[in-house]
C-alpha cells in the first residue's frame, strides 16, 4: 500500500445529526462525477440562461501594481491590517437580499461563498455543512451556520499528506502551529491581510451607488470596511428559477491584454440590451481598468521541501522555484488546495472578474507562524484558470441546479446539507426547524471557537 493507513485519519462531522433529523438523500460524489449516480439524470450542466446585475455597493480600491514585481529577492513584508473590518454575513442577515427577495427578484438566494462552495464540493476533504431555509412561498435560502469554521481558509485539504491534527496535547508547541486548525487560522489571516495590502490609497477610490451594507461608522471605533464591492446578481437557470447572489469584487486593475476589451465591457454592464428601470452598472470603469478578485496561498514549511522522504512526493519549495518555475509551484498547490482553488476561482467567476490576483505567501521562518513575505503575486482570468485547473463550469451550475431541484420537491422548512467527515458522499436532511436556534446546539464548534480565540490573541 502506500503507506497512508497507518497515519489515517478520522474525522468528526462538522455538526453531529441529531435523532430528529431525517435524512432525504445521499450524494456519491464519485458517482455523481462519472455520470452514473442515480441523481445524474437531474444534472443539467448549461450556463445561466442570463445574468443581470440587479445592485451594486459598497466600493473599490485600484490595485497597487509594484506587488506584480516582487520575487524573492526583493519579497515583501505581509503587514498586518489592523483598521479594515471584514463581513462575511450569511444570506439571510443580508439587508439587500432581503429587500430583493420582497420585491420578488429571485426564487434562491446564496452568496458567492456559499454558492462556489456547493459548485466546486466534489473536490472537498474535510467534512462541513450549510443550511437551507425554505419557504411558504417556495423560495430557497442557503445559509451557513454562525458557530460553524465556513469562513475559515483549509491548508493542504487535497495533498496525500494533510496536516495531521494534535493528539491529546501530545504536540509540542514548535508543531501545534502546523494543526489544521492553527493552519486555517494563519491562513485566513493571511488572506485578508494580502488582499488590503497590495491596493494603493483611497485617493484612487471607485464608490458605487449604494455604501456598504454591513458598516455601521457609529459601531465601528475607528474600523473602516475593507474594499470590496458588493454585486447583487440575478442567474435565470431556467425551469422558472431565478438565482440572485451577493458576488464579490476586491479591486480595480489595469488591463493587462488590450485584445480582452470586448469581453469585459459584456461583463460590466451584464446585459446589452437595457430595459427601463434596469440597474445600468454605475461605476464608469476608466479606460482600460477591469474588476479583479484577489486571494492568497500561503507556504507552512518550507522544510518538508527538501527532505528527500517518501512522505512528501513532489513537495515543492517555493523560494527555489517561484521567480523561474512558477509553474511548478502553482502544480503542487493545484494538488494540496484543489478545492480552495476552485472556491475561488467559481467565486471571481460569479462575480464576473476579468482578473484574479494570487499573492505567494511564505513565513519569514518555518517556525514563526506570524511573520510572512509576499514571495510574488500572479495574475490569472477566471475563464481560462478555470479550464487550466480542470473546473467543467457547466459542472458547477449542473451541482448547484441538483441541489436545488432535490430541495423543490421537498416541504417548506429547514434542511442540512453535510459533507461525510470520511467519505465522498454528501447527505441532505431535514430537520426541526428549531435547529441551530439555540446556543448549545453547537457545543463541539464553540470549543473550536474558544481555541481560534486563544490564537487570535497572540496575533
Amino acid at each position: 500500500g502506500r503507506g497512508g493507513w497507518r497515519d489515517r485519519i478520522d474525522r468528526q462531522a462538522s455538526v453531529s445529526v441529531r435523532p430528529d433529523w431525517v435524512r432525504v438523500e445521499d450524494i456519491d460524489l464519485g458517482k455523481l462525477s462519472k455520470g452514473t449516480s442515480p441523481l445524474s439524470g437531474l444534472v443539467d450542466n448549461s450556463p445561466p440562461k442570463a445574468v443581470e446585475d440587479l445592485l451594486w455597493a459598497g466600493f473599490l480600491d485600484q490595485y497597487n501594481d509594484q506587488y506584480d514585481k516582487v520575487s524573492t529577492r526583493a519579497a515583501a513584508p505581509l503587514k498586518r491590517v489592523e483598521d479594515r473590518e471584514f463581513y462575511p454575513v450569511t444570506t439571510t442577515d443580508d439587508p439587500v437580499i432581503e429587500r430583493l427577495a420582497i420585491e420578488g427578484k429571485g426564487t434562491v438566494f446564496a452568496t458567492d461563498a456559499i454558492l462556489a462552495h456547493l459548485m466546486t464540493c466534489p473536490r472537498s476533504v474535510y467534512p462541513w455543512d450549510i443550511v437551507v431555509q425554505k419557504l411558504p412561498t417556495g423560495a430557497l435560502f442557503f445559509d451557513k451556520r454562525d458557530a460553524g469554521q465556513f469562513d475559515y481558509l483549509t491548508v493542504h485539504e487535497t495533498s496525500n499528506t494533510p496536516p495531521a491534527p494534535s493528539r491529546d496535547g501530545s504536540t509540542s508547541e514548535a508543531d501545534a502551529i502546523n494543526t489544521p486548525e492553527r493552519l486555517s487560522l494563519e491562513a485566513t489571516m493571511i488572506n485578508q491581510n494580502f488582499t488590503q495590502q497590495i491596493l494603493r490609497s483611497s485617493k484612487y477610490r471607485q464608490k458605487f451607488d449604494y455604501p456598504n451594507p454591513f458598516y455601521d461608522e457609529d459601531d465601528s471605533e475607528g474600523m473602516q470596511p475593507a474594499s470590496v464591492a458588493y454585486r447583487y446578481r440575478k442567474f435565470d437557470l431556467g425551469d422558472g428559477v431565478q438565482l440572485v447572489a451577493r458576488t464579490e469584487l476586491h479591486g480595480l486593475c489595469k488591463d493587462t491584454k488590450k485584445v480582452d476589451k470586448s469581453r469585459i465591457a459584456t461583463s460590466v454592464s451584464a446585459n446589452r440590451k437595457k430595459k427601463k428601470g434596469q440597474v445600468v452598472n454605475p461605476l464608469e470603469v476608466p479606460d482600460g481598468d477591469q474588476y479583479m478578485t484577489c486571494y492568497a496561498l500561503n507556504e507552512y514549511d518550507p522544510s518538508y521541501a527538501d527532505k528527500s522522504n517518501a512522505g512528501r512526493p513532489g513537495a515543492v519549495n517555493w523560494r527555489d522555484k517561484i521567480d523561474n518555475q512558477a509553474g511548478a509551484v502553482l502544480a503542487s498547490e493545484l494538488k494540496n488546495n484543489s478545492f480552495k482553488l476552485a472556491k475561488w476561482t467559481a467565486q471571481s467567476i460569479l462575480a464576473g472578474a476579468s482578473q484574479m490576483k494570487i499573492g505567494f505567501v511564505s513565513r519569514k521562518s518555518p517556525k514563526n507562524a506570524y511573520e510572512h513575505v509576499v514571495l510574488a503575486t500572479k495574475t490569472y482570468r477566471p475563464m481560462d484558470f478555470s479550464a487550466q485547473i480542470t473546473l467543467n463550469q457547466g459542472y458547477m451550475w449542473g451541482i448547484m441546479r441538483l441541489f436545488i431541484k432535490l430541495l423543490e420537491d421537498q416541504p417548506e422548512g429547514k434542511f442540512v446539507i453535510m459533507r461525510d467527515p470520511n467519505k465522498a458522499v454528501v447527505r441532505l436532511f431535514s430537520v426541526p426547524p428549531e435547529t441551530f436556534e439555540d446556543s448549545d446546539d453547537e457545543d463541539d464548534s464553540d470549543e473550536e471557537d474558544e481555541e481560534e480565540g486563544d490564537d487570535d490573541g497572540e496575533e
